[in-house]
Protein backbone atom coordinates (compact mmCIF):
# COMPACT_ATOMS: atom_id res chain seq x y z
CA UNK A 1 0.00 0.00 0.00
CA UNK A 2 2.72 2.55 0.71
CA UNK A 3 4.93 3.98 -2.11
CA UNK A 4 7.64 6.26 -2.39
CA UNK A 5 5.37 8.47 -5.06
CA UNK A 6 4.96 11.97 -4.57
CA UNK A 7 1.70 13.77 -4.69
CA UNK A 8 0.93 17.30 -5.58
CA UNK A 9 -1.75 18.95 -4.14
CA UNK A 10 -3.52 22.48 -4.43
CA UNK A 11 -3.35 23.75 -1.96
CA UNK A 12 0.27 23.01 -1.46
CA UNK A 13 0.71 20.46 1.52
CA UNK A 14 2.00 22.82 4.37
CA UNK A 15 2.84 19.59 6.90
CA UNK A 16 4.90 16.96 5.76
CA UNK A 17 3.49 14.49 7.43
CA UNK A 18 0.11 15.24 5.87
CA UNK A 19 1.90 14.91 2.71
CA UNK A 20 3.37 11.35 3.68
CA UNK A 21 -0.57 10.15 4.96
CA UNK A 22 -1.89 10.74 1.11
CA UNK A 23 1.26 9.23 -0.29
CA UNK A 24 0.43 5.96 1.91
CA UNK A 25 -2.76 5.97 -0.14
CA UNK A 26 -3.42 3.35 -2.65
CA UNK A 27 -3.63 5.75 -5.76
CA UNK A 28 -7.24 6.01 -6.43
CA UNK A 29 -8.17 6.71 -3.23
CA UNK A 30 -5.44 8.96 -2.90
CA UNK A 31 -6.62 10.80 -5.99
CA UNK A 32 -10.29 10.94 -4.93
CA UNK A 33 -9.65 11.99 -1.51
CA UNK A 34 -7.16 15.09 -3.11
CA UNK A 35 -10.42 15.94 -4.64
CA UNK A 36 -12.08 16.27 -1.63
CA UNK A 37 -9.07 18.04 0.20
CA UNK A 38 -9.23 21.13 -2.46
CA UNK A 39 -13.35 20.70 -1.99
CA UNK A 40 -12.77 21.87 1.49
CA UNK A 41 -10.18 24.30 0.97
CA UNK A 42 -12.44 26.13 -1.70
CA UNK A 43 -15.80 25.63 0.62
CA UNK A 44 -14.03 27.13 3.58
CA UNK A 45 -12.65 29.96 1.23
CA UNK A 46 -16.01 30.49 0.00
CA UNK A 47 -17.87 30.17 3.31
CA UNK A 48 -18.35 33.55 5.39
CA UNK A 49 -16.99 33.57 8.96
CA UNK A 50 -14.94 30.12 8.47
CA UNK A 51 -11.39 31.80 7.34
CA UNK A 52 -8.00 30.07 6.68
CA UNK A 53 -7.84 25.92 7.90
CA UNK A 54 -5.21 24.56 9.58
CA UNK A 55 -4.75 21.18 8.18
CA UNK A 56 -3.14 18.52 10.44
CA UNK A 57 -3.48 14.83 10.99
CA UNK A 58 -5.77 13.43 13.96
CA UNK A 59 -6.15 9.84 14.79
CA UNK A 60 -3.37 9.46 11.93
CA UNK A 61 -6.17 11.05 9.08
CA UNK A 62 -6.18 14.44 7.57
CA UNK A 63 -7.49 16.73 9.11
CA UNK A 64 -9.09 20.43 8.97
CA UNK A 65 -9.61 22.88 11.42
CA UNK A 66 -11.26 26.32 11.73
CA UNK A 67 -8.35 27.36 14.36
CA UNK A 68 -8.24 30.95 13.23
CA UNK A 69 -11.79 31.63 13.83
CA UNK A 70 -13.53 28.57 15.55
CA UNK A 71 -16.58 28.50 13.50
CA UNK A 72 -16.37 24.89 13.04
CA UNK A 73 -15.70 21.13 14.06
CA UNK A 74 -13.33 19.35 12.94
CA UNK A 75 -13.94 17.42 9.50
CA UNK A 76 -11.46 14.21 8.56
CA UNK A 77 -10.98 12.48 5.46
CA UNK A 78 -9.44 9.09 4.82
CA UNK A 79 -9.49 5.60 3.41
CA UNK A 80 -9.81 2.01 5.19
CA UNK A 81 -8.86 -1.16 4.21
CA UNK A 82 -12.22 -2.62 5.24
CA UNK A 83 -13.77 -0.59 3.10
CA UNK A 84 -11.53 -0.15 -0.09
CA UNK A 85 -14.16 0.85 -2.38
CA UNK A 86 -15.04 4.10 -0.53
CA UNK A 87 -13.40 7.34 1.00
CA UNK A 88 -14.83 9.06 3.71
CA UNK A 89 -15.88 12.08 5.16
CA UNK A 90 -15.78 12.29 8.95
CA UNK A 91 -17.30 14.56 10.94
CA UNK A 92 -17.41 14.47 15.39
CA UNK A 93 -20.25 11.76 16.61
CA UNK A 94 -21.59 13.93 18.82
CA UNK A 95 -22.88 16.19 16.86
CA UNK A 96 -25.96 16.44 14.57
CA UNK A 97 -24.11 16.62 11.56
CA UNK A 98 -24.54 13.21 9.84
CA UNK A 99 -28.22 13.54 11.00
CA UNK A 100 -28.86 16.73 8.87
CA UNK A 101 -26.47 15.13 5.47
CA UNK A 102 -29.10 12.43 5.75
CA UNK A 103 -32.01 15.10 5.70
CA UNK A 104 -30.63 17.41 3.27
CA UNK A 105 -28.99 15.11 1.30
CA UNK A 106 -29.93 11.35 1.91
CA UNK A 107 -30.99 10.43 -2.01
CA UNK A 108 -27.22 11.46 -2.57
CA UNK A 109 -24.81 10.69 0.02
CA UNK A 110 -24.05 7.30 1.58
CA UNK A 111 -23.51 7.35 5.48
CA UNK A 112 -21.36 5.23 8.03
CA UNK A 113 -23.87 5.89 11.29
CA UNK A 114 -23.37 9.32 13.02
CA UNK A 115 -19.99 10.01 11.83
CA UNK A 116 -18.98 9.70 8.25
CA UNK A 117 -20.25 10.75 4.60
CA UNK A 118 -18.90 7.77 2.48
CA UNK A 119 -17.36 8.33 -0.69
CA UNK A 120 -17.56 5.18 -3.26
CA UNK A 121 -13.81 5.55 -4.91
CA UNK A 122 -15.12 4.75 -8.34
CA UNK A 123 -17.75 7.57 -9.02
CA UNK A 124 -17.48 11.51 -9.65
CA UNK A 125 -18.06 13.13 -5.87
CA UNK A 126 -20.84 14.30 -5.62
CA UNK A 127 -19.59 17.93 -5.40
CA UNK A 128 -23.26 19.98 -4.41
CA UNK A 129 -23.76 17.87 -1.72
CA UNK A 130 -20.51 17.80 -0.26
CA UNK A 131 -20.39 21.41 -0.42
CA UNK A 132 -23.23 21.39 2.09
CA UNK A 133 -22.01 19.32 4.55
CA UNK A 134 -18.22 20.71 4.78
CA UNK A 135 -19.86 24.17 4.88
CA UNK A 136 -22.38 23.03 7.52
CA UNK A 137 -19.24 21.03 9.46
CA UNK A 138 -17.26 24.09 8.95
CA UNK A 139 -19.81 27.01 10.68
CA UNK A 140 -21.15 24.70 13.45
CA UNK A 141 -20.12 26.81 16.37
CA UNK A 142 -21.74 29.91 14.24
CA UNK A 143 -25.45 28.25 14.86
Amino acid sequence: MASSRSVRAVPPFTRTEVKAAFEALPPLACRKLLQLRALIFRTAKQTPGVGSLEEALRWGEPSYLTSESRSGTTVRIHWKARQPEHGALYVHCQTRLVEQYRVRHGATLTFDGNRAVLLELRKSLPEDALRDCIALALTYHQR
